[in-house]
């Protein structure tokens, strides 16, 4: 019998794009899948377009008065799901047809060693026109040359690189993790530096997602604020990055990232969060001078 893939699909005001995105889980040329829809409490027709998606499915519902956060709804999402594999799907995004197919057929070809499988996407606008491809626009502005793939750690510390919708992860990751940490704003950064620290990343080079952008997505938010949840999520990170590199290259590739993230703090004016950054850049054997770090801003000005 083909292994079991649990979908957990979560809303929060997605009413434009849940028919779209449920649409294309449920016409997947891959059989055995488990959907479980939570909607975080969502204040437009979310419920309502999710409801008439869903009718004569087989599929287990959520529905929060109010918003508990992502990754506290994905983890009780976790909970009520059996597969083999887990999928995080949120459902402003659409997935190709074979996404469910390809994926687990990688994961047939690939070493043990490896838990998540991530591929190429589209992005697409509100309209769900697509404006670039991920891999490619990475590869234009010199992020990457290649995809990284195998122990992806170092690298994960270095750049963005992997498209968070397109990764299908086995259920014993999320077991050694304990699922998403709650105390976090957001997941995909936790997640990569947590798994790849124990597993193996393996590349599928095709287009099987279609990730939309809006204006109003946490990552188009991260760096608008000067006190926000998703800056302080980082550090947090950064701090788990700093007990679990092994390397004298993983190390200095935490340096560079938390020069990096010491630098977005002071242009922001965020000075307790540069604070904390600095002790420890200090614990992570980081040779800078703050005031000439901070002399750049100016300059720039």
């Amino acid at each position: 019998m083909s292994p079991t893939v649990s979908v957990i699909c979560i809303s929060f005001n997605h009413a434009l794009y849940v028919n779209e995105a449920l649409n294309s889980l449920f016409g997947q040329t891959y059989d055995s899948v488990e959907v479980i829809i939570l909607d975080d409490g969502s204040t437009d027709e979310s419920v309502k377009n999710i409801l008439g998606a869903i009718e004569g499915k087989d599929v287990k519902t959520v529905f929060h008065a109010k918003n508990h956060g992502y990754t506290k709804t994905f983890n009780e999402g976790l909970a009520l799901s059996s597969g083999d594999y887990i999928i995080d799907f949120a459902l402003d995004d659409v997935m190709k047809p074979d996404f469910l197919k390809k994926s687990i057929e990688k994961f047939d070809a690939v070493s043990d060693k490896v838990g998540v499988i991530f591929s190429n996407a589209d992005y697409i606008d509100e309209a769900g026109k697509v404006i670039e491809n991920h891999t490619e626009s990475l590869m234009k502005k010199g992020m990457i040359k290649e995809v990284p793939t195998g122990d992806v750690f170092e690298w994960i510390l270095k750049r963005y690189f992997i498209c968070t919708p397109t990764m299908v992860i086995k259920r014993e990751v999320f077991d050694r993790l304990g699922g998403y940490d709650e105390s976090l704003a957001y997941e995909d950064f936790d997640f990569w530096v947590r798994s790849s620290r124990f597993y193996e990343y393996a590349y599928l080079n095709e287009v099987l997602m279609n990730k939309r952008k809006l204006q109003s997505s946490m990552s188009s938010q991260r760096y608008r604020f000067h006190f926000n949840e998703q800056m302080n999520s980082v550090f947090k990170v950064c701090e788990k990055a700093f007990h679990l590199v092994r390397t004298k290259s993983e190390r200095k590739a935490l340096q560079e990232r938390l020069n990096y993230e010491y630098r977005q703090c002071i242009r922001l004016d965020n000075h307790v969060l540069a604070e904390k950054y600095r002790l420890l850049m200090e614990q992570a054997g980081v040779n800078f001078n703050p005031l000439s770090q901070l002399a750049k801003f100016i300059n720039r000005a």
